[in-house]
């Protein structure tokens, strides 16, 4: 599942990802602290997905403190099997590590911006080859780190579905020749490295990628699809500040109606500012309010058996004849009529507390 929604937009496990190697390298946080989708609200909560810029400018930072070798190196040793979720498990928790990364090329939108990054896989007798392109606006370094970490990942993972270490027939990357292959060749285990290739793909057996996976599970690869399905559902792309400021709007509790002063304490900013900056992007507060509250309507409307009364107290409203009004002015009707239609063929409810 695949929606324009994604595009322009990376996982925050992505995210994460950059931020730690460029810990590990000693960049000062002054130099990414800024950019959208680092904060900890939104970098430690795998709903987000920020721009695909974000990671773009980190990687851009980390070639300049370290040869984008040792870079690709870092990001890979990094990535320890869940690091990215669910796409992880899909290739590991496949019947054969071949069928894992399959699935891991439909999936691939769970983890980066698949407008600029593509994996395809060309099987041909007794080989194998998986190729990734990249076609991301980054600085030389940064690209030729970004390509070299992406196989270099391809194959932490099959030889993790494999358990043992799988060594790859030829490595072929899109980057002229470094002045050292040291690591490189830590990373893919092998010399076999080619430089100012087209494109960038790593080549295996055929048999190492065929055979049965230890200890795989009937029937989890489906499992995990759906989940992929899910994640990919329910991600909240991140874009500028108004998709912020909304992150942060939602996040006040239901129990509670949303508070100007909490929501701009929370994005570290004076009511009088936030309001000048909604001002500015076309809205304002009470028509932002307002769309929560009509959502947060709707939902408890569709997934609760909550009364009316319960529904109104929980969305801020002083009893039930306000919510009423409301419901009416959004929708036309009431919300007992509401709640009927969005359970046309008598869903069950979750019941009332």
């Amino acid at each position: 599942m695949v929606s324009h929604a994604h595009r322009g937009t990376t996982s925050s496990a992505l995210t994460r990802l950059n931020v730690n190697a460029a810990r590990l390298l000693g960049i000062p946080p002054t130099g990414y602290a800024h950019l959208l989708g680092t904060a900890p609200e939104h970098l430690n909560d795998d709903r987000y997905r920020p721009p695909a810029v974000t990671s773009i400018r980190i990687a851009e930072l980390a070639t300049v403190h370290a040869p984008w070798t040792e870079v690709a190196l870092l990001l890979a040793q990094q990535s320890d099997i869940g690091s990215l979720g669910v796409w992880d498990y899909l290739i590991t928790s496949a019947p054969t590590p071949l069928e894992g990364i399959r699935d891991a090329a439909v999936y691939l939108a769970a983890v980066v911006d698949t407008s600029t990054d593509d994996l395809r896989i060309t099987e041909d007798g007794n080989r194998v080859t998986l190729s990734h392109l990249n076609r991301a606006d980054l600085a030389h370094e940064a690209a030729c780190a970004v390509r070299a970490c992406a196989l270099g990942l391809y194959l932490r993972r099959l030889s993790e579905a494999a358990q043992r270490p799988l060594v790859p027939l030829h490595v072929a990357l899109a980057a002229e020749a470094p002045r050292r292959h040291d690591a490189l060749i830590e990373l893919y285990g092998t010399r076999a490295i080619e430089f100012g290739a087209p494109i960038s793909s790593i080549t295996f057996r055929t048999a190492d990628l065929t055979a049965p996976t230890p200890h795989a599970q009937p029937g989890l690869s489906a499992v995990l699809r759906r989940h992929a399905d899910q994640t990919l559902a329910t991600a909240v792309p991140l874009y500028g500040w108004l998709d912020l400021f909304r992150s942060a709007l939602a996040s006040v509790p239901d129990e509670a109606g949303p508070a100007l002063s909490t929501v701009a304490r929370r994005m570290a900013v004076s009511p009088r500012t936030l309001q000048r900056r909604l001002d500015e992007h076309g809205t304002t507060w009470s028509a932002e309010a307002e769309a929560v509250r009509r959502d947060r309507v709707s939902r408890l409307l569709h997934t609760t058996g909550l009364s009316i009364d319960a529904i109104a107290a929980r969305s801020g409203y002083a009893d039930a004849r306000a919510l009423r009004r409301a419901v009416r002015r959004w929708y036309g009707t009431t919300p007992a009529a509401l709640r009927r239609a969005g359970h046309p063929h008598g869903d069950a409810l979750e019941p009332a507390r």
